[in-house]
């Protein structure tokens, strides 16, 4: 789920900065540029672990920044293609349903992916049909999902204006199988 990924990036350190101990203004720098951020193909970066080398200092004409040539390494969101997780239902629509881990809520369970047979209830809340009756899957129910797939969409031109905010990496889940949805399905 975690990783730890290895960068070498060019970074202008701002000249406000640079009163400071070289060490922290540069991680400051970089704190500021890529927490909470997505980098594609890479998944969502937590935090800076550390610093592995600071080569340069160059300034460049017209420029009061000073830029060095950093490598470093950043802790990664990014689980697995069937890896389980836990999360809690957010949404529940005609679509399926969205959840959300905390820190991180971009995850759609379709449809075709839910506990089969299911139908969609009152006030669109799903409800699987097992042999020993109807069970819920109620928002803000904590539920087991297995990672179908991450997907990286590229970013669109133009959005209508009641679409939903951009999110640049999605998690398809999927909780069809013994063990996942609820909890409370699973207790005894």
């Amino acid at each position: 789920m975690f990783y730890l990924s290895l960068i070498e990036h060019n970074l202008p350190v701002p000249p406000h900065l640079l009163n400071r101990p070289l060490r922290d203004a540069i991680k400051e720098e970089l704190e500021r540029l890529f927490l909470d951020k997505v980098i594609s193909n890479l998944g969502l970066c937590i935090s800076v672990y550390d610093i592995q080398s600071i080569e340069g200092g160059f300034i460049f004409p017209g420029d009061g920044s000073s830029t060095y040539k950093v490598v470093f390494r950043l802790v990664m969101f990014r689980p697995f293609v069937g890896e389980i997780l836990s999360g809690r239902i957010e949404k529940s629509n005609a679509d399926g349903l969205r959840l959300s881990l905390g820190f991180f809520n971009d995850i759609y369970v379709p449809v075709h992916l839910l506990q089969q047979p299911c139908k969609l209830g009152p006030g669109d809340i799903w409800i699987w049909q097992h042999e020993c009756g109807e069970l819920t899957l109620d928002l803000k129910e904590e539920v087991h999902f297995r990672v179908a797939d991450i997907r990286y969409p590229s970013i669109p031109i133009e959005q209508k204006e009641d679409a939903e905010p951009f999110a640049p990496m999605e998690i398809i889940g999927d909780i069809y199988g013994d063990g996942l949805g609820l909890l409370s399905w699973w207790a005894e």
